[in-house]
């Protein structure tokens, strides 16, 4: 194993829930046998009718193995693999990664080298193996996380399944992984639940005020308890640190407003505008400047084609998309993000089709 070598599979997924079948069903379209295992039988019978591959069975000898199990039992079950599987090499796709390496040297540390974990940044709401597909991992970041003591064959095959799904292959240590998730996903989930939690208690009528802000900010917070809770275990050292950071800033904006501070609260409203536009634009570049046409759109069948027909008749190119319903009346509010120096042509081009349309 000291010399990369092709990824030709048997490939063995463990766990075919949502993100293990449809690693099956990438390896399985890009045409590599798939061997399928599950401590629920009928998510194997499931997903080997969709096409993601067959049971595996005695004397099945995988190239790579893949552990789409829950954050609780990853360590585990990757110790379990690296022992059934002496001559392969195994991956994850858990969303931490220095717990389950910290498990395996504890407990199967012979066989550490042939472990070099994985992140697919991919999801969906829905889970099981029906809300599978080939191409969920379409052009998303793939974390592909080696240690000091991975093969160097190890991480290139992890590496060629990340970009045979489609994935881009980002390569981080274990700990710069966990922390950069904390940061972009742990910590921004907690903070969306907390603030839901506050709605749960509001008065119906505080309620009837609620807008797109709100549902932007608690969106994620609708995510599965449990599994969240496993995850946010699993990474408890970075969430922590970062929650500390937030808990003082938090401190000092609770001061801020109480003390009719208004420079101070400018400049913590500053710095969370800059880290908006931290974030990276389309395709991983740079942000460009936006603008937000809104265009009332009546809540009937067809209508939402129409709008989309007619946009598209501007040749503008349309870079993101929100809609708010209305509570008081039988409309919603379109809104079509696009490029600031094209939001004029396409703006004058729906007005005259007849929508109502301003930023």
């Amino acid at each position: 194993m000291t010399n990369p070598r092709a990824l030709r599979g048997p490939v063995e997924i463990v766990g075919v829930g949502l993100l293990g079948t449809s690693v099956a069903l990438a390896c399985a379209a890009a045409g590599l046998e798939v061997l399928l295992s599950d401590s629920v039988a009928s998510h194997v019978r499931t997903a080997s009718g969709l096409g993601a591959g067959r049971r595996r069975k005695a004397g099945d000898t995988p190239q790579l193995v893949v552990v789409a199990v829950p954050p609780a039992h990853l360590g585990e079950v990757i110790v379990r693999s690296l022992a059934d599987n002496p001559d392969a090499v195994v991956t994850d796709v858990g969303s931490v990664k220095a717990s389950p390496l910290a498990y395996v040297r504890e407990h199967s540390p012979e066989d550490v080298r042939r472990y070099v974990g994985g992140h697919p940044m991919a999801g969906s709401e829905r889970s099981g193996p029906l809300a599978a597909t080939a191409t969920l991992f379409e052009g998303r970041p793939w974390a592909v996380t080696p240690h000091d003591e991975a093969d160097p064959g190890a991480t290139e095959l992890v590496e060629q399944l990340a970009s045979l799904c489609g994935a881009v292959p980002l390569t981080l240590t274990p700990e710069d992984h966990d922390q950069a998730v904390a940061r972009t996903s742990h910590v921004p989930h907690l903070m969306a639940a907390l603030v839901a939690g506050r709605l749960a208690v509001a008065p119906e009528g505080h309620l009837s005020l609620s807008g797109q802000g709100v549902r932007d900010v608690t969106r994620v917070a609708a995510g599965d308890p449990g599994l969240y809770g496993q995850i946010v275990a699993g990474n408890a050292r970075a969430v922590t640190d970062l929650l500390t950071e937030v808990r003082a800033q938090l401190d000092e904006m609770i001061a801020a407003v109480g003390n009719g501070d208004a420079a101070a609260l400018d400049v913590l409203l500053k710095e969370g505008q800059a880290g908006t536009r931290a974030i990276p634009g389309k395709h991983g570049g740079p942000q460009t400047a936006q603008a937000t046409i809104y265009v009332t759109v009546p809540d009937e069948p067809g209508n939402l084609a129409r709008l989309f027909a007619d946009a598209g008749e501007s040749g503008v190119n349309i870079e993101d998309v929100r809609i708010d319903h209305d509570p008081g009346r039988p409309v919603g509010v379109m809104e079509l993000i696009v490029a600031d120096d094209a939001a004029d042509r396409m703006q004058s081009v729906l007005e005259s089709r007849g929508w109502v349309a301003h930023r």
